[in-house]
């Protein structure tokens, strides 16, 4: 039950970001608005402990959760073939520079808090 609760958290909270992003026509996508919801709403026990249940719950079934990206992929095997290549080119220089901008933003990080001691 806990775990639900915590869904119900997950999805009242990318609701009201996307509500947020089309009724103000902010610049920024929904559920990226009501991550930052849930970031500021983890402070409290009433929302921390429902969605850590769920969170628990959801990386215990993770797997299932490539079922459908593993079907996609051999429906459209014909694209995979033609644009493999690419695809694997970006996928590996967008993870090149996701792993390159965390380095330097933990880099930045480390040496402010290293001047504040």
């Amino acid at each position: 039950m806990l775990g639900l609760r915590g869904l119900a958290w997950l999805l009242l909270l990318q609701s009201i970001g996307e509500l947020l992003s089309r009724g103000l026509s902010l610049p920024f996508p929904g559920p990226v608005i009501g991550m930052l919801l849930l970031l500021v709403a983890l402070r409290w026990p009433v929302v921390r402990e429902p969605v850590a249940a769920c969170a628990d719950f959801l990386l215990a079934h993770l797997s299932l959760l490539f079922v459908p990206v593993g079907v996609g992929v051999m429906t459209h095997l014909s694209l995979v073939s033609q644009y493999g290549g690419r695809m694997l080119l970006v996928i590996v220089l967008s993870t090149l520079i996701g792993l390159a901008v965390t380095v330097l933003t933990l880099h930045v990080l480390w040496r402010k808090h290293a001047e504040i001691r």
